[in-house]
């Protein structure tokens, strides 16, 4: 399996601040990887850094195979990236921005009418295609965004909270049509987040960052299986069942037992046991940690 980003030891200070400690992390190719914290955590910093928009105070890191401190330029030609500004023109329309766009990722002529034609079917605007962008809601316009990321058929995408501000369902589509084109094109994605839900449904790998340090990493049900658990058990015509397992109690007293399953904790409930409620890491033994690296 081949690596699309790897960082090792990233360190990021500002002012004798850690904005960003020691971020080991490793992203393979082709997967959605979530890249989950609280607000202030240091996801835009760990963008920025990957980008050669921020120099590491100390570590380093490789993106698509190319250092960040020697090859930043060639990093940021290869990737997309959308991060807090959706960066369209409004007063252009939505086939307008993206032509601009395609023109300026000197993509060819014909190529560029066949791909913005391809983008705009894909995400559902192409028959708004000639509406000014200022006529869009904001769901539409993240649409845009997020095609304008795609363009030039990058290997990698940058997503920094790309629902963030979304209504629920204009959030379930925008996912939607990411993992749609993330998996038909074999782009990798990271995506920064505190929305649990989202990185439940659409990553691969998760790592869970708070205060610039990395706390667990590994596959969401790996997240998922370090927290408590619980037998959850449908039944009836059941008295109280006073000796153990409780299932054979149930059944020796009467009970017709329909289903008994453990329920784990979500990624959002072991999310936040992760972070402590006095900011604290707790282990979280399914999820791989700096600790156990080292």
């Amino acid at each position: 399996m081949t690596t699309a980003i790897r960082t090792e030891g990233l360190t990021r200070m500002f002012n004798g601040v850690t904005a960003l400690d020691q971020l080991d992390i490793e992203v393979p190719t082709g997967s959605i990887f979530g890249f989950l914290g609280p607000n202030g955590a240091g996801k835009t910093t760990t963008i920025r850094l990957l980008l050669g928009l921020l120099e590491p105070s100390s570590g380093g890191a490789t993106v698509l195979g190319r250092d960040v401190r020697k090859d930043a330029q060639g990093i940021r030609e290869s990737v997309g990236v959308l991060l807090e500004n959706d960066g369209l023109y409004e007063r252009l329309t939505a086939y307008q921005n993206l032509d601009f766009f395609a023109r300026v990722a000197r993509l060819s002529s014909g190529e560029r009418s066949s791909r913005i034609q391809s983008l705009l079917e894909e995400i559902g605007l192409w028959e708004r295609r000639d509406d000014p962008v200022a006529d869009f809601s904001r769901g539409m316009k993240q649409k845009l965004a997020l095609a304008r990321a795609f363009l030039h058929r990058p290997a990698l995408l940058f997503l920094d909270e790309p629902t963030a501000g979304l209504d629920t369902p204009t959030a379930v589509g925008l996912r939607r049509e990411l993992v749609s084109l993330a998996r038909e094109e074999g782009v990798t994605v990271f995506l920064t987040t505190h929305n649990l839900l989202e990185a439940e449904r659409v990553c691969d790998r998760v790592a869970v960052i708070r205060q610039g340090r990395l706390l667990a990493e590994g596959p969401p049900e790996a997240i998922r299986s370090g927290g408590r658990r619980s037998l959850e058990v449908t039944a009836s015509g059941a008295e109280d069942a006073k000796t153990a397992p409780l299932v054979r109690a149930l059944v020796e007293s009467g009970a017709e037992v329909s289903e008994a399953r453990i329920r784990g904790e979500s990624l959002e409930e072991n999310f936040l046991a992760l972070l402590g409620d006095d900011g604290t890491p707790e282990r979280s033994e399914g999820a791989v940690r700096r600790e156990d690296r080292e």
